[in-house]
């Protein structure tokens, strides 16, 4: 007899977010603060719950066709990369509980003709928000199904305007060990720092999120802005942004810094490149007892293997 196995969780069934809350937009558009920035970009009955139908009420342009393999949201939002909050995976969950992600800014600077101070709500204010459904790979071998909540990272560097010598864009976290208790141990370089170069920015993959299962970011998830590369490992995404900037260097990474050996800037998933400690050639989703042959790109080659045409992805890793 096979047992099905998951990690324990603070969670209880009870707590599990149910699907009308998940359907229903306007719920997550007031516990964000965001209903009056994007009423205007959405058709008006969008506003009222959708309960009864199957589909989420936002419209889902990425991977819809992952919907039935969805992971659950007690174990999205229990079992999580947040070194600010921990190192073990239930850390996050306990520790962000007081966590207080408003008020927010966010800060575009660089090379950019148009940097800017925004408020959270102003940062988000022009777009409009849709779910992508994405796998997300841990380079730790374990892997979640998740729907995001957001707006393509290619419609901010539009908006902002990045001058002709950007070659790539660096993403940085709070840095504030008062309310982030896990910066008080020097496990990385605080703040955390991560970056891609800016063709794979404006790939449409690429993905600012500001929620998850169809309401706001926990806290423990990246609150209130995270950004989402899905053929890349989990660590390239950073959470609680608050700094973005544009650069002609190569930003020096976390991990990067961390364990250079371990760890490269690319980080896109592949198969045929081990981590030095572990194999990468298979992976478990979380609450499955089976384990599944790892794919090129984390599944989405053909919408991202192009941009590293010529390039040896052993050495590049």
């Amino acid at each position: 007899m096979i047992i099905r196995r998951t990690p324990p969780h603070p969670i209880a069934s009870s707590e599990i977010t149910p699907e009308s809350v998940y359907l229903n937009r306007r719920q997550f558009l007031e516990e964000a603060g965001l209903l009056s920035v994007v009423a205007l970009a959405m058709p008006s009955d969008l506003g009222r719950s959708r309960v009864a139908q199957p589909q989420s009420a936002y419209p889902t342009t990425m991977g819809s066709d992952l919907r039935s393999e969805l992971t659950p949201w007690d174990d999205v939002t229990t079992y999580n990369n947040f070194y600010e909050f921990g190192t073990d995976k239930s850390d996050p969950a306990a520790n962000a509980r007081t966590f207080r992600p408003r008020p927010w800014s966010v800060r575009v600077e660089g090379l950019v003709k148009k940097p800017a101070d925004y408020d959270l709500e102003d940062f988000i204010k022009p777009y409009k928000l849709e779910e992508r459904i994405y796998r997300h790979r841990c380079v730790e071998a374990w892997s979640m199904v998740v729907p995001w909540l957001g707006f393509p990272m290619a419609d901010l560097i539009a908006r902002v305007e990045p001058s002709p010598s950007a070659k790539y864009v660096e993403f940085i976290t709070l840095n504030d060990a008062k309310r982030m208790p896990g910066q008080r141990i020097p496990v990385l370089q605080w703040p955390y720092v991560e970056g891609l170069r800016l063709d794979e920015a404006r790939n449409p993959l690429a993905f600012f999120a500001v929620g998850v299962y169809g309401k706001m970011l926990p806290n423990q998830n990246g609150a209130p802005l995270r950004h989402v590369v899905p053929w890349k490992y989990g660590f390239k995404g950073c959470k609680s942004i608050v700094k973005i900037r544009f650069t002609d260097r190569e930003p020096r990474t976390a991990w990067n810094l961390a364990a250079p050996d371990e760890y490269g800037f690319y980080a896109n998933v592949n198969p045929n490149v081990d981590h030095p400690r572990w194999s990468q050639a298979k992976e478990r989703r979380i609450g499955e007892f089976r384990r599944r042959a790892t794919l090129m790109f984390n599944g989405y080659a053909d919408q991202v293997a192009s941009l590293y045409s010529g390039m040896d992805l052993r050495k590049s890793y």
